[in-house]
C-alpha cells in the first residue's frame, strides 16, 4: 500500500501533486492502480480534504488520473495524456481553426459513441451516467462541479462502448474544450438545456435504442454549438 509524507508548508495541493507525480514517473504507481479515498489521502498527507480534492482535480487536468464515479480515482494510461498534449500543441499552433477542428471531431465521434453505448452499456456504466446527471442537477449554479460531472457523463459513455481506444481518443478532446465549457455554462439557461439532452441520451441508452441515442447526442452537440456562438 502506498503511503505519503506529511506536508507542512507551501501550497498544499501542489505538494500533493508533486508526490503523486513522482510516484507515477518512478513506476511506483502503475496504470490502473487506485488511489486511496479522499479521506485516507487527507490523513496520510496531513492536510484537509479540500487540499486533496484540489490536487486530484489538478492531476486529472494533467491527464495523470481518471475519476470513475462511484468507484474512485485511478492512475491514467499515459497514452491519453500524450494525445491530449499533442492536441493541445496543435490548438495553440492553429488557434481558432484548432478549436473548430476539435468541435467537429467531437460531433463526428460522440453520436456513434452514444449509439454503441446503447448496445454495450453495463449496469455499472449506467450507474456512472446516472450519478453524473444527479451531480449536474445539484450543480446548476456551480460551474466547476457541473463541468467535472459533464466530463464524467461523456467519458462514461465512451467507456460504455467497451472499446478501450474510444475513451483514449475522447478524453483529450473533451478536456481541451474545458475552457469553452466554462464560457457556455455562463450563458443563461445553458446548463439546464444541456441536462435535457443528457437525460434523453441516458433514457435512450437505458432502453437499448442506438438510433435515438445517436439522434439525441447530435441534437445535444448542436445545442452546445448554438450556446457557444451566442454573444
Amino acid at each position: 500500500m502506498q503511503t505519503y509524507a506529511h506536508i507542512h508548508a507551501g501550497r498544499l495541493y501542489e505538494k500533493i501533486v508533486e508526490q503523486i507525480e513522482e510516484r507515477i514517473v518512478s513506476g511506483k504507481l502503475k496504470i490502473g492502480e487506485q488511489l486511496p479515498a479522499e479521506r485516507e489521502l487527507a490523513v496520510q498527507f496531513g492536510v484537509s480534504r479540500t487540499a486533496v480534492r484540489e490536487a486530484v482535480k489538478t492531476l486529472r487536468q494533467k491527464g495523470l488520473v481518471e475519476i470513475a464515479p462511484g468507484r474512485g480515482t485511478f492512475i491514467a494510461d499515459q497514452t491519453s495524456s500524450g494525445v491530449r498534449h499533442s492536441l493541445g500543441l496543435m490548438m495553440k499552433i492553429t488557434a481558432e481553426d484548432g478549436y473548430q477542428n476539435l468541435v467537429e471531431v467531437r460531433e463526428i465521434l460522440e453520436p456513434e459513441i452514444a449509439a454503441r453505448a446503447a448496445s454495450h452499456a453495463t449496469a455499472e456504466h449506467l450507474a456512472s451516467m446516472r450519478q453524473a446527471i444527479t451531480t449536474m442537477d445539484a450543480a446548476l449554479d456551480d460551474a466547476d462541479a457541473y463541468i467535472e460531472a459533464d466530463l464524467d457523463f461523456h467519458l462514461a459513455l465512451a467507456h460504455a462502448t467497451q472499446n478501450d481506444l474510444v475513451p483514449t481518443l475522447l478524453d483529450p478532446i473533451v478536456h481541451l474544450l474545458r475552457e469553452n465549457r466554462k464560457r457556455i455554462f455562463n450563458r443563461t439557461g445553458a446548463p439546464q438545456r444541456g441536462q435535457v439532452y443528457h437525460k434523453r441520451i441516458l433514457r435512450a441508452i437505458e432502453q437499448r435504442d442506438p438510433e435515438t441515442a445517436r439522434k439525441q447526442m447530435r441534437a445535444h452537440l448542436a445545442q452546445v454549438r448554438r450556446d457557444s456562438n451566442r454573444q
